[in-house]
């Protein structure tokens, strides 16, 4: 018997238990039949579940997650919740962590100005439809209230960021206001968590491995997982690079002049507004920086450099605090194909096949309107460039070729291309190499 009288009971203020005090008994048997569920119809996400360290609680309203991978959890919620409900709380909790919703939370707040209660709540409801919307099913039952992108009007198959700039707070979320999956959703520290020093967290490495295990078990039996569990996966996979670096600090270069990247809002009047009674005027404020991908979709660049350029239109978009909205793809080989407004890497088509004049990129891309703010090209360098400096920063991005023991032109063993422009930030897509 544990200590509250029930079989394997923990007991609140005891040894296993919370910090809040003695009264309620959560149901350990329960919850972790529900948790051995989980891991029975999502395999895949076993090493996750088992990571997570239980807390009870009773200030939780159901079971809620810190950023350390403890599951606080509310025994009364234990008690009047089926085994097969519990196990897809489980799961969608442990999915709050895995797919980093506190550190993009936090992001999303410091890039957009965000603050308060209200706008964390918005993207604790914003990160469970990126969860909700094809976790269930296949043996995982949807818990009761759960919130789906149909619940707000909303698309499936986007993410937390996306979803955050479709809707407000208003009459389709009224009812949502109980919603809290802890801190390990949103990145707002809750009352009960125990913070960074308290007992039974993972460190930083610990979490890493846990998400590169689970990382291993999609990619290795794919099919089981969803569509959106293979999309995270895929990034899990691909580790960020030293060019990327570079690409970060081209597009923060790109929109540190005054004037770029700026635009007005009456959302937050000017300070100068004070000293001009019943005239309110507009504030600057920072936007995000368009860019404009132009990828070389030629002959001469094989598979598997198209799809590595798809992950790097993801990153890309990241760099720019998820606003997909403001990347554009411009497929080219010795013409421009059809343009993308990015919605999902996975959606763009890349069209081409031809040779290569990427000038026609170039010059597609500056006739976008609004005009991008800066230009990222991916290619294998075998194109001619604009004679002329873009009126905009550039990034190449050149898919590596070795420099002995293969021609670069199939027909022309003596062809060399012409080195990119200096006007240019030059990287190799590849370990640590740039300039």
């Amino acid at each position: 018997m544990g200590p509250g009288g029930g079989p394997n009971g923990v007991r609140e203020g005891e040894p296993g238990g919370g910090p809040y005090g003695a009264a309620a008994v959560l149901d350990l048997d329960k919850l972790l039949a529900a948790r051995l569920y989980a891991a029975r119809v999502r395999p895949y996400l076993a090493t996750a579940l088992f990571a997570l360290r239980v807390v009870p609680s009773r200030q939780v309203p159901t079971m809620g997650v810190d950023r350390h991978w403890r599951c606080y959890v509310s025994p009364a919620f234990v008690d009047r919740t089926p085994v097969e409900d519990l196990a897809g709380v489980w799961v969608h909790e442990v999915s709050h962590l895995l797919r980093d919703h506190h550190g993009r939370s936090d992001r999303y707040a410091r890039l957009h100005g965000l603050t308060g209660p209200a706008e964390r709540l918005r993207m604790n409801i914003a990160a469970d439809c990126e969860i909700n919307d094809d976790v269930y099913g296949d043996g995982l039952v949807t818990p009761e209230g759960a919130v789906t992108p149909t619940t707000l009007a909303l698309r499936p198959g986007e993410l937390m960021e996306d979803y955050l700039r479709q809707f407000t707070l208003g009459a389709r979320s009224q009812d949502l206001a109980w919603l809290d999956c802890g801190s390990g959703a949103d990145g707002l520290d809750r009352e009960w968590d125990l913070g960074a020093d308290g007992a039974r967290g993972l460190s930083e490495q610990e979490r890493d491995a846990v998400r590169f295990r689970v990382a291993q078990g999609i990619k290795g039996r794919p099919g089981s997982a969803s569509r959106g569990w293979r999309r995270w996966a895929e990034d899990a996979f691909h580790p960020p690079q030293r060019w990327r670096e570079l690409l970060g600090a081209a597009i923060r270069s790109a929109v540190s002049g005054p004037g770029a990247g700026d635009d007005y809002t009456y959302g937050r009047p000017a300070r100068r507004s004070a000293g001009l009674p019943g005239v309110v005027l507009p504030s600057l404020r920072r936007r995000p920086p368009r860019v404009a991908v132009v990828i070389d979709t030629s002959g001469s660049v094989s598979d598997a450099e198209l799809g590595s350029a798809l992950l790097e239109i993801t990153a890309i978009a990241k760099a720019v605090g998820g606003r997909r909205d403001l990347v554009t793809v411009v497929p080219c080989d010795a013409a421009v194909r059809v343009v993308h407004a990015l919605c999902r890497a996975e959606g763009v088509a890349l069209l081409g096949g031809g040779g290569t004049d990427l000038r026609a990129g170039f010059a597609k891309a500056l006739r976008l309107r609004p005009r991008p703010d800066a230009v990222v090209v991916l290619t294998d360098g075998q194109t001619a460039w604009p004679a002329t400096r873009p009126p905009c920063r550039t990034v190449i991005g050149l898919f590596p070729r070795p420099s002995v023991g293969r021609a670069w032109h199939e027909h022309d063993p003596d062809y060399v291309p012409d080195r990119p422009p200096d006007w240019a930030r030059l990287v190799e897509i590849g370990p640590d190499q740039g300039r």
